[in-house]
């Protein structure tokens, strides 16, 4: 009886010691409302601000105003006494200035694209190599050097499962990019047969305006191969001398190796200009409180950037504001901060410490995240994980018509690299919110391939367990009509929430969650 009655009376102690820190949570989740999500939101999101695109003055403003409001809270500035990492990007005009095959002339932006900037170059070339999927069976044996390779951008089909015909190349896909630029060929031309449709619906033209900004690096002997991703008339026209279409090759690949050399003359000469372009990350450190556990990292993460300024001629509407991307999870990211800065401040800040990381280039390619990341602050070793806020706002299209529209928010990646991650993130929500968790777009094979486009992927590269929240995209996505007055601020206030209360957690608790999972 005696052992009984000591049980019951441990138990009975962690219940309430867990109702009592439950109690606490909630008592600072509720700082985060949605009045002081609009005042915030209201700012970063203005015309002043045009659109916050990467290296203009906009974005520059949007640094300066979150660096404020962490000074406010009485955040540390971690670098070096600086709130401001800088991000070393160049922005990059690649001028491709011939591109033909047999004497066919094919237009950048319309029959194919490139990313990235490489060091100018001439290329004439009588064959190229057909690689199929590029597998190392296909590659084995075949010399790629200096040769001009053509590459089936696909998953290749297994019987039984979803293709991924995306562009995007997947992890699967990166590490064939991998093993081919490692044979150091010429050029790899990357043919995918959704990529007619996305060109012409850019009418010819590149997005971003004809330029580009990526991490500044030295061009060497090093740099990787360009990537130029291709349509299927240009696979037609390279494969012409096979007698076959690409696509009749390409159902011969799937069932057995076709690598191959075929004759085709090849003229390619790509050239590009640089200008160093000013940019920072924005960091916010609070400073754990546990001496045994202050030196393992939380990082909450949102990208303050956008788009920028309207470029179309006769537009009555000329800024980009990004109200909800990602204003909306800037937003969200600096309510949290206010919320445990708070708790701090009264005795009851979190265990580990936090990092409330303002990503700056996500929009051009998750640039000050891969910075980051690289080049950490805070050890990646000691980053237990990253809970990333991208578009928080607003309703997506999948919910304009439910009556549980108001409610709901997509998790993407929390059990990738975590299943205990997951769990917390569930029991999180199942505590405090009570929100839909709708894991429709947790899928490496989601044809949207979110996992891999914000600002999360590039700690989860690296083995460290992430979330990452997200409302689904809208008719004013990337539009001039992404502006605060459509953004649902109780909404954003329950999901941003929905983040605090389980950092609350993955803070405080004893152990980090463990790394179980492999992508």
């Amino acid at each position: 009886m005696k052992k009984a009655s000591l049980l019951m009376t441990a138990v009975a102690f962690a219940a309430s010691a867990c109702a009592q820190q439950n109690a606490t949570a909630v008592k600072y989740g509720k700082l985060i409302t949605a009045d002081d999500s609009k005042k915030h939101l209201s700012i970063l999101a203005s015309d002043e601000f045009e659109g916050r695109e990467t290296g203009k003055p906009g974005a520059e403003k949007a640094a300066n105003y979150i660096a404020g409001e962490f000074k406010k809270m009485g955040l540390q500035a971690p670098v070096k006494g600086s709130y401001f990492l800088d991000i070393p990007l160049a922005e990059s005009k690649f001028n491709v200035n011939a591109f033909s095959i047999n004497g066919q002339t094919f237009a950048n932006w319309t029959d194919f694209f490139v990313r990235g900037s490489f060091a100018d170059k001439t290329l004439n070339a009588t064959d190229i190599v057909y690689v199929g999927y590029g597998s190392a069976e296909e590659i084995a044996g075949t010399s790629l050097a200096g040769k001009i390779v053509l590459l089936i951008n696909e998953d290749k089909p297994v019987a039984g499962t979803k293709t991924n015909t995306s562009y995007r190349a997947t992890p699967a896909r990166q590490a064939i990019l991998k093993a081919i630029r490692d044979q150091k060929p010429a050029l790899i031309l990357a043919a995918n047969g959704e990529l007619s449709a996305l060109l012409k619906r850019f009418g010819g033209q590149n997005p971003s305006g004809g330029s580009s900004i990526a991490i500044k690096r030295a061009q060497d002997a090093n740099a990787p191969t360009p990537v130029f991703n291709v349509t299927t008339a240009v696979a037609d026209a390279l494969l012409k001398s096979t007698g076959k279409t690409y696509e009749e090759l390409k159902t011969a690949t799937a069932a057995g190796k076709q690598t191959q050399t075929v004759k085709a003359a090849v003229n390619v000469a790509y050239a590009t200009e640089y200008k160093d372009v000013k940019a920072v990350d924005v960091l916010g450190y609070l400073p754990g409180s546990d001496a045994k556990l202050k030196d393992e990292v939380l990082v909450i993460s949102a990208h303050y950037d956008h788009i920028g300024l309207v470029t179309k001629p006769g537009a009555t509407d000329k800024v980009n504001n990004g109200a909800d991307d990602d204003g909306s999870g800037t937003t969200g990211m600096l309510e949290i901060a206010q919320a445990f800065a708070k708790a701090k401040k009264d005795g009851k800040g979190p265990r580990r410490s936090i990092l409330f990381l303002g990503n700056v280039g996500e929009e051009k390619g998750l640039l000050g995240s891969e910075w980051y990341s690289d080049h950490p602050v805070f050890p990646l070793a000691n980053t237990i994980a990253d809970l990333n806020i991208d578009m928080i706002g607003r309703v997506g299209q999948e919910y304009l018509n439910n009556p549980d529209s108001a409610n709901y928010v997509y998790p993407i990646g929390s059990a990738m690299l975590s299943t205990e991650l997951h769990k917390i993130g569930e029991d999180a929500n199942n505590t405090y919110t009570k929100l839909k968790l709708d894991y429709k777009y947790d899928d490496l094979n989601d044809p949207n391939d979110f996992y891999h486009r914000s600002d999360h992927y590039n700690f989860a590269r690296y083995g460290v367990p992430i979330i990452f929240y997200f409302n689904g995209v809208h008719a004013d996505y990337h539009q001039p009509g992404d502006e605060v007055s459509k953004i649902n601020f109780p909404l954003l206030a329950k999901r941003a929430q929905l983040v605090f209360f389980t950092g609350w957690e993955l803070a405080n608790r004893d152990t980090r969650p463990v790394v179980d999972g492999k992508k």
